[in-house]
């Protein structure tokens, strides 16, 4: 059991078929009078619903799996694209699908650790006007 109202899986099922939120809105919930700006919100509040984003994981994970996807199986389509660039020399190609296999490494963040950051700095600052003093 999900937990979910009947609305609010229908919206889960909408939103992975179309990838569009708003329209997986409007064809789960009564929105022939709303305004374009109250679907984007309300669509945007379900999506922030951690029942909902944790039945789009499951549901993700379901299709992922039935279709054989991996991360080993996209790493290896992301190089043989890599490599087809690389052949081609296209630079920025060959980037895209390097970035894409860090993302899907969790590297394309960089860990962010205080150890990492520079040492903290005393800055002074003096205001020199450029003005001529009347008395000078």
């Amino acid at each position: 059991m999900t937990g979910l109202t009947p609305k609010q899986e229908a919206f889960c099922q909408r939103y992975l078929e179309s990838g569009n939120a708003s329209e997986a809105y409007r064809q789960c919930y009564s929105a022939e009078k709303a305004k374009p700006e109250t679907i984007n919100r309300s669509a945007k509040e379900l999506l922030d619903n951690p029942k909902i984003a944790a039945r789009l994981d499951e549901l993700r994970g379901v299709a992922l799996a039935a279709h054989g996807v991996t991360i080993a199986s996209l790493v290896a389509e992301l190089e043989e694209a890599r490599q087809v660039a690389k052949k081609r020399e296209q630079g920025a190609a060959m980037v895209q699908a390097t970035m894409g296999k860090a993302k899907l490494a969790g590297l394309d963040e960089g860990e962010k650790d205080d150890d990492d950051l520079p040492p903290p700095v005393a800055v002074t600052v003096n205001v020199v006007s450029g003005r001529k003093r009347a008395d000078a």
